[in-house]
Formats: C-alpha cells, structure tokens, sequence
C-alpha cells in the first residue's frame, strides 16, 4: 500500500477508514507526557465548526459541517471585504457583524482562528489584533469556545506540508470538501483552519 502523508492519515480517520498497521497518526494525535493511551485516545470531530482567517479589510469565513464517517460539509463561506477607505472602527463593526451574522441561527460547537505569528512591523500587528479581537469578541458574546491554530500547524494539518502555498492550501481544502468552485484564498484559509480544528481536536 502507497505511503499515506498526514493530510491523507487525518482525512481517512475523521471519516472512520481503518489505517494501514504500520502507519501511526502524525504527533498531533499520540500520547503527551503524562498522557495514558486510553485518555489521548482521539474520537472522530462531530459538530459545526466557524473557520475565520481574520484580517482587516478581508477576513475569510467558512462554516464547515463534520460527521463521522462523511466527507467535510461546507455550508457557507465569504469573505468580508472592506474598502481602504473605511475606517478602521467601521472595518471592525463590520467584522463582528459578518462573525456574528455566521453564528445566529447555526449550531456551531466551536469557533477556530487562524493565529498571527509574523508581522513586518508593530502598526500592522496592532491592526491584525484588532480584527483577530473583533472576530474573538463576536464569538465570546455567543458562548462559543475558541480555539488558535498557527498557520504551520493549519498547513501541516491539512496540506501535509507546512510551508505550503495558498494555492495548495486552496486545492487541497476543496479536494477534501469536494467543493466544485474555486473558493477564494481567504476563504479557503479560514476552511482550512476548521479542517485542523476537526482533524487535530481532542476530546479528553
């Protein structure tokens, strides 16, 4: 049997496959220090999950639906564009609207976030923290739990390879939804980012 990369291990795990003998899940999945085999044991993600890659003037939004023993669902996706004209409070109100527009009427279990791990100055920093808070705090106002992913982690998880392009980040998301159009690249970031969440989750 061919070798299976991480995304792929992930992927047959989360739909319930068997994997071959001599393959172990990727790190994300084994026993911690400390860790019994039976308390790290990891159960398929059930749920809705918002995937958010969040930014000031185009935040990616994607609900995506999982079930064990199915292929990844997305439900709905966009990105919330704003004009550099607008400023900055505006651009924020718009955020929490767009995050809070995806959780009304949704069942959403939990919320994931694309973390900020380099930025080439202070200002943009402060600007990707602020769009991150606008995104953090529509979430918090609902009840849903939050979780951070860095960007390796999330092209790591679901490409395979953590220094991966958007546009194989982009490919390999809508080749495990099965999504016939092409999503655009802020979007399929934040699907990627609920992919990790599914994929890499576990409930102790």
């Amino acid at each position: 049997m061919a070798r299976m990369n991480a995304r792929q291990m992930w992927a047959a795990k989360l739909a319930g496959k068997p994997l071959p003998a001599a393959v172990a899940l990727p790190r994300a999945a084994a026993p911690s220090a400390g860790e019994s085999r039976t308390t790290a044991a990891r159960t398929a993600f059930a749920g809705t999950v918002l995937g958010i890659d969040p930014s000031l003037r185009g935040t990616g939004l994607a609900l995506l639906e999982f079930a064990p023993g199915r292929q990844p669902l997305l439900l709905r996706c966009r990105t919330v564009t704003v004009a550099a004209k607008q400023p900055m409070a505006e651009a924020l109100a718009e955020i929490h609207r767009a995050v809070t527009a995806f959780l009304d009427g949704t069942a959403v279990r939990h919320v994931a976030l694309e973390q900020t791990i380099y930025v080439q100055n202070i200002r943009t920093a402060q600007i990707l923290g602020a769009a991150r808070g606008a995104a953090i705090a529509a979430a918090a106002l609902q009840g849903k739990p939050v979780f951070e992913y860095p960007p390796l982690r999330v092209k790591q998880a679901v490409v395979g390879a953590g220094h991966a392009s958007k546009e194989q980040m982009a490919r390999t998301v809508m080749a495990l939804l099965g999504h016939g159009r092409t999503l655009a690249f802020d979007e399929a970031d934040a699907a990627g980012v609920a992919l990790c969440h599914a994929f890499t989750w576990r409930d102790l």
